[in-house]
């Protein structure tokens, strides 16, 4: 590539574009951030536009080049993360504006930014986790990362399972905790594979263990070579047996990331010649509000009580009460009477429903199950026919349980499409119409407003569309 830009500025079919001084998104090389250019040729109005050093018009001097559609490849950060690490301890950095691993030749350009840490060990080079700042979109990448606890209850529930291979998507603090375990040789050793969207883990990770993928759309970004290795490693060669671990966005939509699992799952079957009843065993990890659309693209799954928290989320915390107790979940195809919960955090062994249960969760005769979703214990109504919140009640208007201050004669469900409280929008007959305006239902007006993000800051949580 480093010939390009002398073959351009040859043929002078080379434009320098000047850039707004606000823009941050050019990259840097040794001299500072690099100018844009376009090159055009043969007529063409448009070119592809490029960055190159601005300082340097000898390549020999500065042979930095990149394409502006194209983000520095995992090759490139590979390389730099070889160099970094063989550096003494005294010359590292980690630049926090930028969120990268700095080398001595670069120091200057960033010298200015808010953070340059000095304090880059080798330690905390295995927790990238700790270094890099969590991106923070909650509908396509918010990365809530998995306290130690939640990590190693994982780790050694799959270990007592037989499970030596985990495909981490989604879940890069679970993936650098079995790499430190590996490292510790403390308890026996796992393969991981970690699929991100975040391409800052190429600074820490070869592709043998980190591969840029989308999990809305199952696309890997280096194409046939990340397929490739993403393949061989769901093989189960010499009995190493394979289960995908995933924690996506929770504001992302289910069925496009089943429908990406379900994919994970088919290409796990044609590489261990499995039939088409056998499943890859897999953990959905999302908040228990989502269960039926969970089990709508997976019938054979079920959620588990275990409660997952995270180091940096204000609210999922281990060891609140109440409704401040983490909602998130265990969603998994493996058998729930094989997964152990741990006793001292309170959870128990329900011999009825052969499962382990929250200490809150109580069996009830009536329902012949245990009915708790959120932790808390449940209560049975006997004109509803099943359990309940225990803050709700019956409203003889309504026919059905609510919350005491719930807005009378206004279901809380029943159809979104066309109103009827005797079936859902899946079975409505005229759910393939245009939305109905239903006076004082939840027809098309509601149902606007709330795919507007005009919703209830109350419920806001609860409604995300799929």
């Amino acid at each position: 590539m480093s010939k390009i830009m002398d073959d351009a500025v040859d043929s002078g079919g080379i434009e320098v574009i000047i850039q707004n001084e606000e823009d941050k998104t050019a990259p840097r090389c040794p001299h500072g951030p690099a100018l844009l250019f376009e090159k055009t040729g043969n007529g063409e109005e448009k070119g592809r536009r490029f960055y190159a050093c601005s300082a340097c018009r000898d390549r020999k001097d500065c042979n930095f080049f990149q394409w502006a559609d194209e983000k520095i490849s995992e090759a490139r950060m590979l390389i730099r993360y070889c160099h970094f690490v063989s550096l003494p301890l005294e010359q590292r950095r980690f630049c926090v504006d930028c969120q990268l691993l700095i080398l001595p030749e670069e120091r200057a350009t960033h010298a200015k930014h808010k953070a340059l840490s000095e304090d880059t060990t080798v330690q905390r080079l295995k927790r990238p986790s700790l270094l890099l700042c969590p991106l923070d979109n909650k509908k396509s990448n918010a990365q809530y990362l998995f306290a130690d606890r939640s990590c190693h209850f994982l780790l050694d529930m799959l270990l007592g399972l037989g499970f030596q291979k985990i495909l981490c998507v989604g879940t890069p603090r679970l993936h650098e905790v079995i790499k430190l375990r590996n490292m510790k040789g403390k308890s026996p050793k796992m393969k991981s594979l970690l699929l991100d969207i975040d391409y800052r883990y190429c600074q820490f990770y070869g592709q043998d263990e980190f591969c840029r993928y989308n999990m809305f759309n199952h696309h890997f970004f280096d194409d046939e070579e990340a397929v490739t290795f993403f393949q061989g490693f769901l093989r189960e060669e010499e009995g190493a047996k394979v289960v995908m671990i995933t924690d996506p966005p929770f504001g992302g939509l289910v069925k496009p990331l089943a429908n990406s699992f379900s994919q994970m799952a088919i290409t796990w079957k044609n590489q261990n010649k499995v039939s088409n009843a056998g499943q890859m065993p897999m953990i959905w990890i999302f908040p228990y509000f989502f269960e039926s659309r969970i089990l709508e693209c997976f019938p054979s799954f079920s959620m588990l009580d275990y409660q997952v928290d995270y180091d940096n989320h204000p609210l999922y915390k281990h060891g609140k009460t109440g409704r401040k107790q983490s909602p998130v979940r265990l969603f998994t195809n493996l058998s729930p009477k094989d997964i152990i919960l741990p006793e001292d955090e309170g959870y128990r062994f329900c011999s009825v429903c052969e499962r382990y249960v929250s200490a809150g969760n109580k069996h009830c005769p009536k329902c012949d199950t245990c009915p708790s979703k959120d932790g808390r214990e449940w209560r049975h109504c006997d004109e509803c026919g099943r359990c309940v919140k225990p803050s709700w009640r019956h409203c003889s208007s309504c026919g059905h349980c609510a919350l005491p201050d719930h807005p009378c004669g206004q279901s809380q469900t029943g159809c979104f499409n066309c109103g009827s409280q005797k079936h859902k929008l899946r079975t409505c007959p005229k759910k393939h119409n245009k939305r109905m305006i239903v006076p004082g239902g939840r027809g098309a007006p509601g149902l606007l407003k709330h795919i507007a993000g005009k919703s209830t800051t109350k419920n806001k949580r609860r409604r995300t569309v799929t």
